[in-house]
């Protein structure tokens, strides 16, 4: 007898599916890639530039960068290039972004795919919570400086690296901040994520007929240096228990590659894949109210709003 899932529990049964693949050359592509010195950003650097890509990294370790730089252009003869910023500072952002902006003059392709959960309540210093600031405010800052350089490279593709952690849901308009509740660091993930795709439907929306899409993607139960910023304990379990029950992250890497090289998308924007497939989000993260209650915060946390106007 067949079993049928129910919708909410569809990605149980799409991670173990067959996943699609490309070998659709990405050459003369401008890729800017963010958290790819680890994990899955890395795994995508190394897929792209087996495909021929040139590969602009928006990293935090430059000690890391230059090591991936060394060893990827070693092995594919492509091009890396690198700049430099903390995802928890926003002007580091937006000044790394203007510096690459200044020197490429065009991008075909964006993959936003740093990612960070913590443990416990940080706040940067212009107050906002790390985790938030990281995984949602970072990237929709670097997604709207570079809208305008992906509409006039277009056709263009921006993929969000999003999780399967949005269903854990925890967003709350009124305390993006948890000053009114206690903070809990899965809750607090899932807050980021639900905010990033709320803002993805909002940018496909705004993104029709110029060429651009922008989809959102989980990248697997994979292995991942996510949480290394917690403490021992946590790092420990991580590491020595956690680890044992996911894969190995290239095939994250592999389907960033499809999403990005495929021309069976090329048309498909507003979507959210489970590595490549496409699957319906939590309900609370497609709630209209919530979604025009998140693009304003976003657009003013980050300074746009007076960018703007």
């Amino acid at each position: 007898m067949k079993v049928k899932f129910p919708e909410q529990f569809m990605f149980m049964k799409n991670s173990r599916a067959v996943q699609k693949q490309s070998d659709e050359s990405m050459d003369g592509k401008v890729c800017v890639v963010t958290g790819a010195t680890s994990g899955v950003g890395y795994e995508a650097v190394k897929k792209l530039a087996a495909g021929k890509a040139t590969i602009v990294m928006l990293v935090r370790n430059e000690n890391k960068a230059k090591d991936v730089k060394e060893e990827i252009e070693k092995k594919h003869s492509v091009f890396i290039d690198y700049f430099i910023a903390d995802f928890s500072d926003l002007k580091q952002v937006e000044k790394a972004v203007m510096a690459i902006m200044g020197k490429y003059p065009r991008v075909d392709v964006l993959i936003n795919s740093v990612g960070l959960h913590s443990t416990k309540r940080i706040l940067n210093k212009d107050g906002y919570e790390i985790v938030f600031c990281v995984n949602h405010l970072a990237p929709f800052l670097i997604t709207k400086l570079l809208l305008n350089k992906l509409i006039e490279s277009s056709p263009s593709r921006i993929i969000q690296v999003n999780s399967e952690g949005h269903r854990f849901n925890g967003l709350r308009v009124n305390d993006l901040n948890w000053e009114k509740r206690i903070y809990i660091g899965l809750r607090s993930y899932g807050a980021s994520k639900t905010a990033q795709l709320l803002t993805v439907w909002q940018l496909a929306e705004e993104l029709k007929g110029t060429g651009v899409t922008i989809n959102a993607m989980h990248p697997g139960a994979v292995r991942t240096n996510i949480g290394n910023n917690n403490g021992r304990l946590y790092r420990w379990f991580l590491h020595h228990v956690t680890w044992h029950f996911l894969k190995e992250p290239k095939i994250s890497g592999e389907a960033i590659y499809y999403l990005a090289s495929s021309s069976e998308l090329s048309n498909v924007s507003g979507a959210f894949f489970n590595l490549t497939i496409e699957e319906i989000p939590a309900k609370h993260a497609m709630d209209p109210k919530k979604q025009e209650k998140i693009w304003e915060l976003s657009l003013k946390m980050t300074g746009l709003t007076k960018k703007e106007g």
